[in-house]
């Protein structure tokens, strides 16, 4: 077992920490979007650096404060760059895969862009901000800017789920990487992880524990059909999933 059970922690503890790990995000994130946003003129590669420093900065401050670290299974598959399938439980692995894997962009809900401050930061850093209502459009949109982004020696970041899923639970892995990754011939990784179980969704205590981490073998776009590349991480990342997810005692 990598958490304890909430009930045997003090939870005036959990509370306190996870008010000071608050407070911390918001502090360094009034530091770091106004260093992004004065980087403007200057090229991707510097405005992207200071976000994801503040994105390590926050995963170091996450371990030190709430004492909650994770462990990696699989790290040697990251050759090149390609598209990424992650598994979306929590805020954790949005802050977790800039750690992990190198310059990446990410698949988004465009209105993320909206939040004052945070949202112009991000803009800045050229995600794919879809308009989630108009999934033909989306898919047209993944398609054209994702193959530009990983022509450019990014990785492409996607929450196949769309929207993060409570542990123990399964959302409908939708096609639109696996079309990114059919029409651009890029090779798609698959990324499983717990983080849910320690940083839930919907919930402000953060949990201490060491969140699991599994990465997969790339998988070949140029072999197999779309819905077949899509089956095939869904089924990888999982399988996985059953491993990893703490089963109740």
């Amino acid at each position: 077992m990598t958490q304890s059970s909430p009930s045997s922690h003090n939870h005036f503890i959990l509370g306190l920490r996870s008010v000071i790990f608050f407070a911390f995000q918001v502090v360094t994130l009034f530091i770091f979007a106004p260093l992004v946003l004065l980087s403007f003129p200057f090229s991707y590669s510097v405005r992207y650096g200071i976000a994801s420093a503040w994105a390590k900065l926050v995963i170091k401050g996450l371990k030190f404060i709430c004492n909650l670290g994770f462990e990696v299974t699989g790290s040697e598959n990251i050759k090149g760059n390609g598209i990424i399938f992650c598994k979306h439980q929590s805020a954790w692995e949005t802050f977790a895969l800039q750690v992990l894997f190198p310059e990446q962009c990410w698949v988004l809900k465009r209105e993320l862009l909206w939040i004052p401050l945070f949202g112009w930061a991000l803009a800045l850093i050229q995600p794919i901000a879809i308009d989630r209502s108009k999934k033909s459009k989306s898919f047209r949109q993944i398609i054209k800017q994702g193959s530009e982004r990983l022509e450019s020696g990014r990785w492409v970041v996607i929450f196949p789920e769309g929207t993060r899923i409570a542990p123990g639970k399964k959302g409908k892995y939708m096609v639109g990487g696996a079309l990114l990754a059919e029409k651009s011939g890029y090779p798609v990784i698959p990324v499983a992880h717990n983080a849910g179980e320690f940083w839930r969704r919907k919930a402000f205590i953060k949990y201490p524990g060491t969140i699991q981490v599994r990465i997969g073998e790339m998988i070949d776009s140029k072999a197999i059909s779309a819905r077949e590349l899509n089956q095939k991480a869904e089924s990888w990342i999982e399988g996985q999933m059953d491993e990893i997810t703490q089963k109740p005692s």
